[in-house]
């Protein structure tokens, strides 16, 4: 495994994390938790060092998994995991929208640091901006938790420039989160740059988008009822088969580089930045093995130019979160 540093923060980690959320929520019903800890551990043990949860993933199942699973190994990992929901931490219960009051923060670390099993978390996110709250409290709440000791570095997920340059003057901001592949390229115009002046590390989630770029999901493919695709603009039977013709060229470029379709598509997004670091989620051995072959797989300067050149030919269909979702964003 090959190994990155986010941004100007010297935090090093694999080129390729593992996120950890489909392990326990909106992939359908949790998998097996002792298989999961497996598969966390098989992951450590083909070199990923950064796996990434949050307090909103079950709640709290994912973070236990976690941080049993990691429990043997704290030291050589990078934990990332996600504050800013309005969640009850003793009862889990979601009382809807955001929370990022800086007392909530702190409220939020300390029952974070009890379901990892640990005494500090690597990369502590806001999940999602709060509108009710001055970035600049935000920050200066998670500098707090750093110069405690509780917090090493601090993240943003989905958030907007602005938001991300405010930040940043108050806490260095060691890394963004946001969704980003072949089937979503929003960050390019602004988001990217940004990261870049800033030195700022980018950790690109959904880098299959959502799944579809592996190859393995058609318009005739059916989600189980809780899986949050279905209420996916872009996951539409409709919208499934228009956009198979993005999903026939990463094909087209795996048959000739002798791959995959997912170890193009992720071999894409690290080719773009030497400070992107893409986290992959799945719940099957034989996937992450697929997965981290990407970090081996080297796409030439032709290469990618013949898929910019042809995806920039191709027109999306579908948004790619419901309008509720996607108003939490760029904020």
């Amino acid at each position: 495994m090959k190994n990155r540093t986010l941004g100007k923060s010297n935090l090093e980690v694999s080129a390729i994390g593992l996120g950890c959320m489909s392990m326990s929520a909106l992939y359908g019903p949790p998998a097996d938790k002792q298989e999961m800890i497996k598969l966390i551990r098989s992951a450590h043990d083909r070199g990923v060092t950064l796996f990434d949860t949050a307090e909103s993933y079950g709640p709290f199942i994912n973070e236990e998994l976690v941080g049993e699973a990691l429990a043997p190994i704290r030291d050589h990992v990078v934990i990332a995991t996600k504050f800013g929901f309005e969640i009850d931490q003793k009862t889990g219960e979601r009382r809807g929208g955001t929370n990022s009051h800086p007392e909530h923060i702190k409220l939020v670390a300390d029952a974070c640091l009890k379901r990892l099993r640990t005494d500090h978390i690597d990369l502590f996110y806001q999940h999602r901006v709060d509108p009710n709250v001055p970035i600049e409290e935000v920050a200066g709440a998670v500098k707090d938790l750093i110069q405690a000791g509780k917090v090493k570095h601090f993240g943003l997920s989905e958030a907007g420039i602005q938001t991300i340059r405010r930040a940043h003057a108050v806490q260095e901001v060691t890394a963004v989160q946001s969704e980003y592949s072949l089937f979503w390229r929003g960050p390019e115009a602004e988001l990217l740059p940004v990261l870049e002046e800033l030195g700022i590390g980018f950790v690109p989630f959904s880098p299959l988008g959502a799944g579809f770029l592996t190859g393995k999901i058609d318009e005739n493919t059916k989600f189980d009822p809780t899986d949050f695709r279905n209420n996916v603009p872009r996951f539409t039977p409709e919208a499934r088969r228009a956009n198979f013709a993005l999903v026939d060229l990463v094909k087209s470029v795996a048959g000739r580089k002798g791959a995959t379709p997912a170890q193009v598509a992720l071999a894409w997004l690290l080719a773009q930045k030497s400070w992107i670091v893409p986290i992959p989620g799945t719940t099957k051995l034989l996937r992450l093995e697929e997965n981290l072959g990407a970090v081996d797989l080297e796409l030439t300067a032709d290469d990618l130019n013949e898929i910019n050149a042809a995806v920039s030919k191709i027109a999306i269909t579908g948004e790619r979160l419901p309008e509720a979702a996607l108003k939490m964003t760029n904020r």
